[in-house]
């Protein structure tokens, strides 16, 4: 027999009992005698095709849609719930007509939307894409064409963002099968372009855990030119950096994300100045839409729905001041991971609408913050039960004869997404305040991911959370920490 290489990777199927109770259909768990470290199958490349197979079930999924649901009869997109906006909005946005986003006026295209209501890096996404299409003697057949070479180029995006969360904490590279393997990656992969901006942000993230904030910043800046949300994560890292006394990187991380940001949006602000601000006036001006809670109530009661806008900032606002309590006095420092999903996860909740693919935001995020296969099933068919939900809630209100999902169901469907969500913060919030629960910190680890903020001494702590488990030292790669103890 061949002795056991120690590579000191953590095996899921060894500390997860989901995990071991579910390699048994494919041999059960690493057995101590198995070789590790020394064949071409390493876990990155693993996770890689597992990913990018599921992603090709995705694809498949919306085959019902590809040969026709999406152009004969509007409610057969939504009865085998394979709807795209993608092929819609070839057309519908100009691109069919060699329209160029943000200059040119599309309304006789759009339906009354003067210019395309999409952040500058996607409408460069949206662009390309259609730059790769082949010309077609009949509008559906370039249709189908767009939606393959987007769905190509996402595929790329996936394997970026797969790759990048296996190697944000160098033990830990099995998490990112959390991301592969997740249900509902695959049925909204495809519905929309949010995988470009998830995967720069990925990327970002990565940067951060090798202690390269600049790069952090960068990417974040291009995350942001292409979907709003990636900002988010520099207010909970502003305030871990203040904890932490890491000003120096944080700077360099603020700087790196606004003029990255600068340099994609300001040519095209310059250029076509109404055109550019159409995406954050859309945003604005946008009424209560699908998925929110807002919804539900607007629905169910006489709550005006022009307020929806300020009390969802509110909410906003004091979940953001409960993250920077939880950073600031929680007897541990928190992970960057764990409040970056924090932080993202209470958009999510608060915002007006919720499109299915926004899952898409949260999943690396929850693989690296909460990295229990437990949770993550819980959560994902909670989130599986609203992507069913709200195209039988279309079907049945596209349709003559009411068939699919009444609206009180489809109230149901948006309180199982919103409950499961709160679920799994409330994981992540135990963690944070209970690091004996963290998977990640229960080999003693500080926050592995954290580059600079990983075993740093604390600047300040709070005598009013000190631990109330007994805790000795610490020993991490930066050093060794106290956790509760003020520094000296």
């Amino acid at each position: 027999m061949t002795s056991v290489r120690d590579d000191g990777v953590v095996r899921p199927t060894v500390e997860d009992e989901v995990a071991a109770a579910g390699s048994e259909a494919i041999g059960g768990p690493l057995g101590k005698r198995a070789l590790v470290g020394h064949h071409w199958w390493s876990p990155v490349r693993i996770v890689v095709l597992c990913a990018l197979g599921l992603f090709a079930l995705g694809m498949v999924q919306k085959l019902p849609c590809y040969e026709g649901g999406w152009f004969f009869g509007r409610g057969a997109q939504y009865t085998h719930a394979c709807y795209s906006d993608i092929p819609h909005l070839y057309t519908g946005r100009g691109f069919e007509a060699g329209m160029t986003p943000y200059v040119d006026r599309i309304t006789q295209f759009s339906g009354g939307m003067e210019f395309l209501e999409y952040p500058v890096l996607t409408g460069a996404f949206m662009q390309i894409a259609s730059w790769l299409t082949p010309d077609f003697a009949q509008t559906m057949q370039e249709q189908q064409a767009y939606w393959l070479v987007n769905a190509g180029m996402l595929m790329i995006c996936t394997a970026v963002l797969v790759v990048c969360v296996a190697r944000t904490h160098r033990r830990r590279p099995w998490d990112a099968l959390l991301v592969a393997l997740a249900p509902a990656f695959a049925l909204t992969a495809t519905i929309n372009w949010d995988l470009l901006a998830v995967s720069l942000t990925a990327a970002a993230m990565l940067m951060w855990s090798r202690s390269r904030p600049l790069a952090f910043g960068v990417l974040l800046g291009l995350a942001t030119a292409a979907k709003l949300y990636p900002v988010l994560l520099l207010g909970p890292l502003l305030v871990l950096c203040w904890r932490a006394d890491r000003w120096r990187a944080f700077g360099a991380a603020l700087g790196g994300t606004v003029g990255t940001w600068l340099a994609v949006n300001l040519p095209v602000m310059l250029i076509a100045t109404e055109g550019w601000g159409k995406f954050y006036s859309f945003s604005r001006e946008r009424p209560v839409d699908f998925g929110s809670l807002w919804l539900i109530i607007a629905q169910r009661t006489s709550f005006p729905t022009e307020t929806a806008n300020i009390a969802g900032i509110v909410l906003m606002l004091l979940g953001c001041a409960g993250i920077a309590m939880l950073i600031l006095f929680a007897p541990r420092r928190p992970r960057f991971a764990q409040v970056a999903f924090l932080v993202v996860a209470l958009f999510i909740l608060t915002n007006k609408v919720y499109s299915p693919q926004y899952v898409l935001w949260l999943i690396p995020l929850a693989a690296l913050a909460r990295p229990r296969w437990r949770d993550m099933l819980i959560w994902q068919a909670c989130e599986v039960a609203y992507f069913l939900g709200i195209w039988m809630y279309l079907a049945y209100t596209s349709s003559e004869n009411n068939q699919g999902l009444p609206q009180e169901g489809y109230h149901l469907a948006i309180a199982v997404h919103l409950l499961g969500t709160l679920y799994l913060c409330g994981m992540v919030v135990r963690d944070a305040l209970r690091p004996e629960h963290d998977r990640v910190r229960r080999d003693g680890s500080d926050d592995p991911s954290g580059g600079v903020l990983d075993g740093a001494p604390d600047a300040f702590t709070s005598h009013v959370l000190e631990p109330v488990f007994p805790e000795p030292p610490i020993s991490s790669e930066g050093g060794t920490v106290r956790w509760g103890t003020p520094r000296r």
